[in-house]
């Protein structure tokens, strides 16, 4: 179904975004966006039974996309997705304005959720972020996954700001947790409603986040291991934890190793080692890998997808 019909499209609603989500990586070749590698890519993930799609966050390399190329990237995941599973646009910013312009954009190019990072560099205070996110709620029915990653941002988003959100935004459904705070992922889970969405940031947290009740996951590994990861978060939300741990020990160096640089430098370089996608191009200010972590990645890349031939 072409994404020029935006309104064609069946409606996802709040729980649909529970579960493996991939933060998709943007293929790119000689300096530009490979359309038929993203195709491929938005396939593999549907075949191989991901929950969702993540257009454009920081693994699909946001910023160093311009803007006519990030609203392009979503229009086509869209139609690549065809309405099998729902896509998530990536439109945060640390400028309130330009965060409501590429939401206002994403959305009429049938985007179904937002994921919105807590805007960096300029270190606004808590306040500053409830009227940022206040105006972006209010600018879309559709649902909102906020995003704290304190790494990148200098700023995390706190419990309390979160709660503030959500009793008063009602299409502010999640939050995507990126601060490798297992304690303040069960804050999140108690202080908010039954219905509000805790996902991890981190793979290696996927099992010890559900444990405290969180629902999924958005993953750069499930780039390259869709239908582990996928599985992985099916048995952590369902609370099989003994059988998740098994799958989980299979999956920590890969877990690990895809992070021994910059993402998504090394797992662009493993998606192609996998034949996944065609260049592991990136974009400076990103680079290319050292030949020693690339010797690295490849060992465990190889040992892992040997696991499950």
């Amino acid at each position: 179904m072409s994404a020029s019909h935006p309104s064609l499209r069946r409606p996802f609603g709040p729980t649909s975004f529970a579960g493996a989500h991939t933060a998709l990586i943007t293929p790119f070749q000689e300096g530009k966006v490979d359309w038929a590698g993203l195709k491929k890519l938005v396939e593999f993930q549907i075949n191989q039974g991901i929950n969702g799609l993540v257009s454009v966050g920081t693994t699909g390399e946001s910023p160093t996309l311009d803007y006519s190329e990030h609203i392009e990237v979503i229009q086509r995941t869209v139609e690549y997705a065809a309405g099998k599973v729902p896509v998530m646009a990536g439109t945060g910013s640390n400028s309130t304005k330009e965060a409501l312009e590429l939401t206002k954009q994403a959305d009429a190019v049938g985007a179904d959720a937002f994921l919105l990072v807590a805007p960096y560099y300029n270190k606004p205070s808590q306040e500053g972020l409830f009227r940022h996110f206040a105006l972006l709620a209010e600018a879309t029915p559709k649902p909102i996954v906020l995003y704290s990653i304190p790494g990148r941002c200098g700023i995390e988003i706190t419990v309390e700001t979160v709660v503030r959100l959500r009793q008063k935004y009602s299409n502010i459904i999640g939050i995507k947790e990126a601060g490798g705070q297992v304690e303040k992922a069960a804050r999140l889970v108690k202080e908010c409603d039954h219905d509000f969405l805790v996902l991890s940031g981190d793979d290696s947290l996927t099992l010890p986040f559900a444990e405290v009740g969180a629902q999924g996951i958005i993953s750069v590994a499930s780039n390259l291991i869709p239908k582990q990861v996928t599985e992985l978060a099916t048995l952590s939300r369902t609370r099989r934890f003994a059988e998740a741990q098994v799958l989980h020990q299979k999956l920590a160096d890969l877990f690990k190793v895809l992070f021994i640089e910059p993402n998504p430098v090394p797992v662009k370089h493993a998606m192609q080692r996998a034949g996944i996608i065609a260049s592991a191009e990136v974009r400076l200010p990103l680079c290319e890998m050292q030949v020693a972590n690339r010797q690295q990645v490849d060992k465990v890349v190889d040992a892992t997808l040997a696991l499950f031939r």
